[in-house]
């Protein structure tokens, strides 16, 4: 049968260009698609020959191999799969995203395609050989036609292919690549195996490369006539459970995550329903160094029936999750899913909410039952698994059970629950406090009353909290109150004769508030006596729905404006520095700005002017 030339369809040359320029940027990718179309077409032939035998020809295993011919420049990836016959490779190989995998899968019942296990969709992948070729020939015959029935189709990719009858004597394809002079580095077999690797590490079939040795003589690698296998040929997270054991999870999640310490937990199910799909979902023992780059992802592999698509599918899994590593494998996405589908698919939705309840439930798990191993995961991502209080509303509740805090009563690991339990007769509200460090928490004066009262607070010190709580304002219907926030109103928890006593102090102390009112008008919104100091002369609190002194001092170490408020100054009147106001006309303005400062101080603010407070303070050492 002599050359024959035929032409693309009208947008072929349209759609090459998309394929070759922006459907696969990456240029590796090529070999991926290349090596899944060969699989398809094995497994395609696996099915078949369950009702014609004698397809299987001489009964060869099914396989995929990879050649390579430096002398020639050419790259061949072969298959004895189903192959195709002359109008089939005209038909399927002269028109982009026509699919004969597509056709057949169609023709099956939907209890048949599980057991078909086609993975690939044999069209647009084939012509991403254009990227690094400059020209492609496929020789092919259909596995059952005779052996002169075989098809050579060859085309440099600029609007026409050539066929012609060739004789073929074993079945199957060879789509042989002509590389471009500038793409010598996929001559290389350390390259080519490390992309087999990467990318179809778990085709269900063997993957074989020829062996290469080190040749003393020559002092170089040589290839020899041995093949061997280079990919693993089997899909952990497919295969069920029970037949994987906890040292191959662990040993997988390494291999993934480049993580050489065992995960802290992993989960492994198959979900079945509206959409299908596998996860396999480690969480980590150690925070990686780039935690905190909300921008750095790449933790979930997406792979589409077993074959690689991205590792960096951010959307399937929310930012605050960030740090879980691990495999999804759906069956429904089409394998030349774009970023933009991820986005827009309900396919995706339903994949990311699932698999993000599954992550809830693998640390809820842990919580209830291996609290030591929580501890320890808490310290390394409990940060980073608060931001899910403002990004993730449909989970608000029960990651609002995963949090854990230090507090007044232990330095860390307390659960809302925990407080809830212990909260004092009468108590209504759950009472907290922001600072930058645990020992600036533990110090503030603010806490005295609620220690002589034995009122537990929670003491919140990373950066994220003060974001955290402005997207939390209730747990099981007892509202969370800042103890550095408007003023102390500890209801049922203070008597009646405290209250009267407050109220008197208050009422005897007027003067005194007046010339501090007016001591310190460029400073603070207002002076009052206070209710929530022991100890302590003064304390630094603001009105309830203004921006406390801790969020303020990030957002300016952060490099953003925050609202310019004044703090109100609450004063002890019991202590003998405030006493001392009374008595002291001289040094009033002296006391009433030491006063405020050193509040200041206390709070973990910074002084405006640190020389006058210092003058300040000598004039009073030496009187």
């Amino acid at each position: 049968m002599n050359k024959t030339t035929h032409s693309f369809q009208a947008e072929v040359q349209q759609i090459l260009h998309l394929v070759t320029h922006s459907l696969y940027s990456n240029k590796e990718i090529f070999l991926r698609e290349l090596v899944s179309n060969a699989s398809d077409a094995c497994d395609k032939l696996r099915f078949e020959s369950l009702d014609r035998p004698d397809l299987m020809e001489d009964g060869a295993g099914l396989e995929i191999r990879i050649l390579v011919d430096a002398a020639a420049r050419t790259l061949t990836i072969r298959d004895n799969g189903i192959g195709m016959s002359a109008d089939e490779a005209i038909a399927h190989l002269g028109t982009i995203a026509k699919s004969g995998t597509r056709e057949f899968v169609a023709k099956l019942a939907d209890g048949q395609k599980k057991d078909a296990g086609l993975i690939g969709q044999f069209g647009v992948g084939f012509y991403s050989g254009f990227i690094v070729a400059d020209r492609i020939t496929v020789e092919t015959r259909r596995a059952g036609l005779p052996a002169d029935q075989g098809v050579r189709w060859t085309s440099d990719g600029s609007g026409a292919f050539e066929t012609e009858q060739i004789e073929r004597a074993t079945r199957g394809t060879d789509v042989i690549l002509h590389l471009r002079a500038e793409e010598d580095e996929y001559l290389a077999s350390w390259k080519l195996r490390s992309i087999v690797g990467k990318y179809s590490d778990h085709i269900s079939l063997p993957i074989l490369m020829r062996k290469e040795e080190w040749n003393s003589e020559k002092q170089e690698q040589v290839v020899t006539d041995e093949w061997q296998t280079v990919n693993k040929a089997a899909a952990l997270w497919a295969r069920p459970k029970a037949d994987v054991t906890e040292a191959e999870y662990h040993e997988f999640y390494k291999q993934i995550s480049y993580d050489d310490a065992a995960p802290l937990a992993y989960t492994h199910n198959r979900v079945e329903g509206r959409t299908e799909y596998t996860q396999l979902l480690y969480v980590p023992a150690k925070a990686p160094f780039d935690l905190w780059n909300r921008d750095k992802r790449g933790g979930v592999k997406l792979y589409v029936k077993r074959v690689f698509i991205m590792d960096d599918a951010e959307a399937l899994m929310p930012v605050y999750l960030r740090f879980v590593k691990g495999v999804i494998d759906s069956a429904d996405l089409p394998l030349n899913v774009s970023r933009e589908l991820l986005q827009e698919s309900r396919d995706v939705k339903a994949i990311r909410e699932g698999s993000t309840k599954r992550v809830l439930s693998m640390l809820e798990d842990l919580a209830a039952n291996q609290k030591e191993q929580y501890g320890a995961f808490w310290k390394e991502f409990g940060a980073v698994l608060k931001e899910g209080m403002g990004e993730d509303h449909a989970n608000k509740e029960r990651l609002a059970k995963l949090l854990r805090f230090a507090s007044t009563q232990a330095d860390d690991g307390v659960s809302f629950d925990d407080y809830i339990a212990r909260m004092k007769e009468g108590q209504d509200a759950i009472y907290y406090i922001t600072a930058d460090t645990l020992a600036a928490a533990k110090s503030s004066p603010q806490l005295e009353i609620f220690r002589k009262k034995g009122i537990e607070v929670l003491l919140l010190t990373d950066r994220v909290d003060e974001w955290m709580l402005s997207h939390l304002y209730e747990v099981e219907g007892k509202s969370l109150q800042s103890v550095a926030k408007g003023a102390v109103d500890l209801g049922k928890l203070q008597d009646d004769e405290e209250k009267k006593q407050a109220e008197a102090a208050a009422e005897s102390f007027k003067p005194v508030l007046e010339r501090l009112k007016t001591a310190l008008t460029e400073r603070a919104k207002d002076v009052r006596v206070t209710s929530r100091l022991v100890d302590s002369p003064a304390c630094i609190v603001v009105e309830e729905g203004d921006m406390s002194a801790h969020l303020a001092r990030l957002l300016k170490q952060a490099g953003q404006q925050a609202p310019s408020t004044k703090p109100i100054l609450e004063v002890n009147p019991q202590h003998a520095l405030v006493k001392r106001l009374e008595s002291d006309d001289a040094r009033f303005d002296d006391l009433a700005q030491i006063l405020f400062d050193q509040a200041l101080l206390s709070e973990g603010g910074q002084l405006e002017d640190p020389a006058a407070y210092v003058q300040r303070v000598n004039r009073l050492l030496a009187a």
